[in-house]
């Protein structure tokens, strides 16, 4: 079932999931292009393979990406039932496999539901993440034993090398995350010492004065003191925008 890319497909898939980490803009562009490419990885001619992926936030599960409505309608269809095999991937981060849903007694009212939007068989693979985490890959083929032992090892391999994408996509979010909060507070510092500054050469007073005046301020109008501070330094110089060795 996996796509053919030349002699070596592991270190293909690799290098292609690299690239998506590289050029996504962000967290969810890079699973809308990864969503896309598993499905167009994992489907053959005449097997067509419908992909959604699955995050757990605060324990409550939610599609992310699909490559198709038809993903995101089963995935939710099993959402409202509460239980499923995604669901069930997603407690035991194992690999869920229905190969005919005809002939599958596990989650019985998910089951009966989904055979009657044309799917045939479903497989339910886990992306382990960190700090109790968890996502899975969700697939549906509208075929009966859609999915062979080969498909499985296959699909099994490269939901582990994704995983390990995902995880190094959410590393460098977070990374990112954390930069700019840290450029946000210079900015903050070096905006509230300004004011200072001018409080000070205004009120002949010390700095724990005239940063005690901004304090006060803040307080009484409920005002952030950041918002405080440059509103202060708007007042003297007819700009409301400090620029900061910190600006990009």
């Amino acid at each position: 079932m996996v796509a053919e890319l030349g002699q070596d497909p592991q270190n293909a898939v690799a290098s292609h999931l690299q690239d998506l980490v590289l050029d996504a803009a962000d967290v969810h562009d890079f699973l809308q292009e990864l969503v896309t490419f598993s499905a167009s990885m994992l489907s053959a001619r005449g097997k067509e393979i419908l992909c959604g992926i699955t995050v757990a936030r605060r324990k409550k599960p939610v599609t992310v990406v699909s490559n198709d409505p038809k993903a995101l309608a089963m995935d939710e269809l099993q959402y409202g039932f509460g239980d499923g095999p995604c669901l069930s991937t997603l407690r035991t981060m194992t690999t869920m496999h229905v190969p005919d849903v005809l002939e599958e007694h596990r989650w019985p009212e998910y089951i009966s539901a989904v055979s009657g939007h044309g799917i045939g068989s479903i497989l339910g693979l886990p992306l382990p993440l960190e700090r109790g985490a968890t996502a899975a890959l969700n697939l549906y083929s509208p075929l009966q034993h859609g999915f062979t032992g080969e498909d499985i090892a296959g699909a099994e391999a490269f939901a582990e090398q994704t995983a390990k994408t995902l995880r190094l996509q959410l590393r460098l979010a977070q990374m990112n995350d954390a930069k700019n909060d840290m450029a946000e507070a210079m900015k903050s510092r070096t905006t509230i010492d300004m004011a200072v500054g001018a409080i000070m050469a205004q009120n002949r007073c010390s700095q724990d004065a005239a940063l005690k005046i901004l304090l006060r301020t803040s307080n009484s109008r409920n005002v952030k003191l950041r918002d405080v501070a440059a509103s202060v330094i708007a007042s003297i110089t007819d700009n409301t925008h400090v620029i900061t060795h910190f600006d990009e």
